[in-house]
């Protein structure tokens, strides 16, 4: 017995030992550890009113429910201008525009954005600019952006793999109590 409780007491203590995080996480960041830009791999050219955008995107072709980042850089730089991103595809009812303020891409500052998102399904998409600025208010629309299906095989046939292994654990478990009984055996010795 206090065999078994002196190895519970080292398989403990190695795992806090080996799940503790070391004081390099705690240390401030240094340039070389920073995030990376956005890699933008594809533009498109927007004109919304007296304003010029270049759309960027990280991945290109784009697939349905695969996460990528849009930059959205207005021509002469943010300063004095603001604007909004709506955007509309299929699935989406008609009207039913979701409207977003721009703001700054969390990783490349310098321009508008959006981190690590993903159209949620494949056909024509169309994102829709107004841009306020100096110069008054304009509007511009990027139309007619394909979307590809999604990569990968479908949803379903992955949750159906991923749950296999779930499925397994608990047969096992419920065979495994049904041969053994605890509480027959408990109920045995009068406890």
């Amino acid at each position: 017995m206090r065999l078994r409780m002196f190895l519970a007491g080292c398989v403990t203590g190695a795992a806090v030992l080996l799940s503790a995080p070391s004081a390099q996480a705690y240390a401030p960041a240094e340039p070389e550890q920073a995030y990376a830009p956005v890699e933008v791999v594809h533009t498109e050219r927007v004109q919304a009113g007296p304003y010029g955008l270049t759309v960027g995107f990280s991945t290109w072709p784009l697939r349905a429910m695969q996460s990528l980042d849009f930059t959205f850089a207005p021509d002469g730089g943010l300063s004095g201008k603001s604007g909004t991103l709506s955007m509309t595809g299929p699935g989406m009812k008609p009207g039913m525009r979701k409207v977003s303020p721009l703001s700054r891409h969390p990783r490349e500052r310098s321009v508008w954005g959006l981190d690590i998102r993903s159209l949620p399904t494949a056909g024509q998409w169309s994102l829709t600019f107004t841009v306020n600025g100096p110069k008054g208010e304009g509007t511009g629309t990027l139309g007619n952006v394909t979307v590809l299906e999604q990569p990968g095989p479908p949803l379903a046939l992955s949750w159906t793999l991923c749950a296999l292994p779930v499925f397994g654990l608990i047969a096992f478990l419920v065979v495994a109590w049904r041969r053994h009984r605890p509480s027959r055996r408990l109920a045995m010795m009068g406890i």
